[in-house]
């Protein structure tokens, strides 16, 4: 049992479950609420684990219904579940210990996802380093802004600076002001550098170390940092031009904006999609179209072992290889000049499969549980599992076993489909021997 449960893949979801019921206890501490009554606990629970999530999702008001204890504890737990729990662990460990054993290793590289097992020690002072480097400046700026152009008080704009800069950063999406981001529809500074965070944050530590390493050698960096890199270089220009082409003349969202601040709040959204949570436009408001695209931008996340959730930005672009070396008839799957593994392809896979199996099962479910819009289920939906955390407007409307599903999607989107499915596994085994080969037709 000791085995079992020290295995990376185990040890990573209870560890994330252990800080969600620890989340879920403080918050329904009555000095956790204004009110100073005690929050149920389902309404802990949903707040506590789309905090450790990062998703950003709430059934209850985050400014209104939370004391400043209540959001500092929501500000610790979604910095602890963007960090990685198993991430910090392993930090703790290197500044009592001063060196990495090969099973502390082994822990953060399941939760890292680290590219080679030798890079988990820089890989991991990266991640402090960059965490409080850039939290500390967006925080810094701001608050400054919100000083001058609100004339906050030094310690209101200093704490919602703050707040702000950790959940962008970790792409969490909680907001200490009831309606997000949607009052800095016109200020291009305050979307500007959430922004920058929401794109540090998400594009993943193996790639931040690798453009650390050779910041000027392209060609030295790791196929994983390429294929994130062309992926995220494609996504945010699409997500930018479809907002602006289906939104344009949408008068509940851009049509009252000046050319300027359309183009700003349309590139801020597409950013949002990567996982973000935050929302400067009134997403209920948005058109069919739009969610549409959405569904799919979401869905594909950020990049790996960041603060973004989905499938990943390198899934997605593996399978577009696959099937573009199939149409073209090649043996193998080839990207800059790289031959990709068939085990890495067949874990892309079954990613996307879990993935889609999941969110199906999810969207059924609500379908029968509520009379909400199908477009609004799909989109709470891939929201949850790709912990994205923006809305149409239904979460708090949903019937408590509704919460539950959204819950397990926010927690299993998180740790990840293949990390749970290993988790369940209790071993894996290779058969001693093969089968004949036989091909049935497909397509």
């Amino acid at each position: 049992m000791t085995r079992l449960l020290g295995h990376p893949a185990r040890l990573v979801p209870i560890a994330f479950l252990l800080t969600i019921l620890l989340g879920t206890g403080l918050l329904m501490l009555p000095q956790a609420s204004a009110s100073g009554d005690t929050t149920g606990f389902l309404a802990a629970l949903f707040t506590a684990t789309s905090a450790v999530c990062v998703t950003g999702l709430v059934v209850v008001d985050t400014a209104a219904h939370w004391s400043g204890f209540g959001r500092t504890v929501i500000l610790v737990l979604f910095q602890v579940g963007g960090f990685g729990i198993m991430s910090g662990a392993t930090l703790l460990g290197m500044v009592v210990a001063r060196r990495l054993s090969l099973g502390t290793r082994l822990v953060a590289q399941a939760e890292t996802r680290s590219l080679a097992l030798g890079d988990i020690g820089a890989v991991l002072r990266l991640v402090l380093l960059t965490t409080i480097t850039v939290e500390s400046a967006v925080a810094l700026g701001l608050a400054i802004r919100l000083r001058l152009a609100l004339d906050m008080p030094w310690t209101d704009a200093a704490w919602h600076g703050l707040f702000h800069a950790v959940s962008a950063f970790n792409n969490a999406g909680f907001s200490t002001f009831s309606d997000s981001l949607v009052g800095f529809a016109r200020d291009p500074v305050i979307l500007g550098l959430i922004a920058a965070a929401v794109i540090i944050g998400g594009i993943g530590f193996p790639v931040l170390f690798d453009l650390k390493r050779d910041p000027r050698r392209p060609s030295r960096w790791t196929l994983h940092t390429k294929l994130t890199l062309l992926g995220t270089a494609i996504l945010l220009p699409t997500g930018f031009l479809v907002v602006l082409l289906y939104e344009w003349t949408n008068p509940a969202t851009l049509a009252g904006l000046p050319v300027f601040d359309s183009a700003t709040n349309a590139m801020f959204h597409s950013v949002m999609l990567r996982t973000a949570g935050f929302n400067a436009l009134d997403v209920g408001q948005m058109r069919d179209e739009t969610l549409a695209v959405s569904y799919a931008l979401m869905l594909i996340g950020g990049g790996s072992a960041g603060t973004a959730g989905g499938i990943k930005v390198t899934t997605f672009i593996l399978l577009g290889l696959v099937v573009w070396s199939v149409a073209r008839g090649e043996a193998d799957t080839t990207a800059f000049g790289r031959r990709v593994p068939p085990e890495v392809q067949r874990q892309a896979l079954s990613v996307v499969l879990l993935a889609v199996g999941l969110i199906g099962l999810a969207t059924l479910l609500l379908l029968s549980l509520t009379d909400f819009h199908l477009r609004d289920v799909i989109f709470e939906v891939v929201s949850a599992f790709a912990t994205v955390g923006l809305s149409t407007g239904i979460t708090a409307q949903l019937p408590p076993v509704g919460q539950l599903v959204i819950i397990v999607l926010m927690f299993v989107g998180r740790v990840g489909t293949i990390t749970v499915a290993t988790a369940l596994a209790l071993r894996g085994r290779q058969s001693p021997f093969r089968y004949p080969e036989e091909r049935p037709i497909v397509g």
